[in-house]
């Protein structure tokens, strides 16, 4: 599957683009607290605007988020990827796509053994970001993850990656900003 994500519709390798990872929980939704119901979520300002942006630039856009409300059994994995389908049904009709979102489910002290255990996918860990360049032809050097905590940050250092803290506001602009300052050479 990894393989075909990288050929075109002429079989060659498709080329290496950036990409743009960022965090769901504080920067595409309100962080409420273990959001897990399409009423509980609700956009950041600019969070679709951001990502169609960045669509129109050619960039792969991914989400990476801790979801340890399923390790703490306060939600199941289907309800966050019903939440998760619901979300790009939303990001679509604003013309924005996510290319793929990976999630990690574990926590070491979590109720649900199925899940109870440490992950080298939960954030400040790297693996999820690992994982997409892995999964996709990601052109690591001009890439860069849009976060809400340090951990987040943590995870891009550790995956190669500019890190940028997002503390609120329209997440377009900040975006904006923000790849306005990458590209100057000045990495998070």
């Amino acid at each position: 599957m990894a393989a075909a994500a990288r050929v075109g519709q002429e079989g060659h390798m498709a080329p290496h683009r950036p990409a743009l990872f960022l965090d769901r929980d504080g920067v595409i939704n309100l962080d409420k607290g273990y959001v897990s119901r399409v009423e509980d979520f609700e956009f950041i300002e600019g969070a679709a605007e951001a990502i169609a942006r960045f669509n129109q630039r050619g960039w792969y856009v991914f989400v990476v988020t801790n979801q340890s409300g399923i390790a703490r059994n306060y939600y199941t994995e289907d309800d966050m990827h019903a939440l998760h389908a619901w979300m790009e049904a939303r990001l679509a009709e604003a013309g924005a796509r996510i290319d793929r979102i990976y999630h990690c489910p574990f926590h070491e002290e979590g109720e649900n053994p199925r899940y109870r255990k440490d992950s080298f996918d939960r954030k400040p860990k790297p693996g999820m970001l690992l994982r997409a360049m892995a999964d996709f032809p990601v052109k690591r050097e001009s890439s860069f993850l849009i976060g809400d905590k340090e951990a987040d940050l943590e995870a891009a250092r550790a995956a190669g990656v500019a890190g940028f803290l997002f503390t609120g506001g329209n997440l377009a602009d900040f975006a904006e900003w923000t790849l306005a300052g990458f590209e100057d050479g000045h990495r998070g």
